[in-house]
């Protein structure tokens, strides 16, 4: 762990609240299993274990709860060190979305610190970056579609649709778990989102709406699967844990009881 992160845990405090709020119970089982990663690893198979994931994103109703409940990652409130200054910058106020945002559509300018908070209160976690990419990795009829050539094109013509963070929860297809918009609405926050660091350039501090999805160095992504998934982990090695991006937001996971020893972020 660096010791950036060291730091800001022991000021953030991993300590899940004693008291929670209302969010949506919708959540259904992934079935654990096996994978390849077709990025970060040496074509290593990683086992995921049986986990519950949210069946949608969070939504701006839903995080609006969160901060009347826990005003301290208001809009106004929140310290710098936990999100940059882009953080809910599309809501109106404190205490409101606007009249521009849709109360169920993805909340977005969220950063990895909040995005942490707000599951912990739940008494939930963010997903691991295997657990959401595995989740992820089927389409509406199989557990793993990636070779599929016609999947991994919807993939690819979704990083090039403007604004789909616009769209309400629910308007992308259900995939084989019975989980929406996991592509097609917006990227997502992993719990270990910097455990594959695509290159230092990456890291640099630049536009970052605009230039964290470039794909120009995918070298070694000679097909369809393998850019879709070059692009996700180019973007999340381009990530800091304060960012709030405007197409970037969130879901919750749980894992059973006796997986949660081998969690330890």
């Amino acid at each position: 762990m660096s010791p950036f992160f060291k730091v800001a845990f022991t000021l953030f405090g991993i300590i899940t609240a004693s008291s929670t709020f209302a969010q949506s119970e919708q959540m259904v089982s992934v079935e654990g299993g096996t994978y390849i990663p077709l990025y970060g690893v040496d074509s290593t198979a990683v086992t995921v274990d049986e986990f519950t994931m949210d069946v949608y994103p969070v939504t701006n109703k839903e995080y609006l709860k969160f901060v009347q409940e826990y005003p301290e990652w208001k809009k106004s409130k929140v310290k710098r060190l936990f999100a940059d200054g882009n953080y809910l910058v599309n809501w109106q106020g404190d205490d409101s979305y606007g009249n521009q945002l849709s109360p169920d559509a993805a909340v977005t300018n969220v950063s990895w610190f909040a995005a942490k908070k707000y599951c912990e209160c739940q008494g939930k976690r963010l997903p691991t970056v295997d657990e959401w990419e595995y989740a992820a990795m089927a389409d509406q009829d199989s557990p793993d579609a990636r070779k599929k050539e016609t999947y991994n094109q919807l993939i690819l013509d979704w990083y090039e649709a403007p604004k789909s963070f616009n769209n309400t929860i629910g308007s992308t297809f259900k995939n084989y778990w019975g989980i929406y918009d996991l592509h097609g609405l917006v990227w997502e926050w992993a719990m270990d989102f910097n455990s594959v660091l695509i290159s230092g350039e990456s890291r640099k501090d630049v536009d970052k709406d605009s230039n964290l999805f470039c794909g120009s160095a995918a070298v070694g992504a000679s097909d369809l699967m393998n850019y879709a998934a070059f692009m996700r982990y180019a973007f999340r090695g381009s990530l800091k844990a304060n960012y709030s991006i405007r197409n970037l937001g969130f879901r919750c996971v749980q894992t059973k009881e006796s997986n949660n020893k081998n969690l330890t972020y």
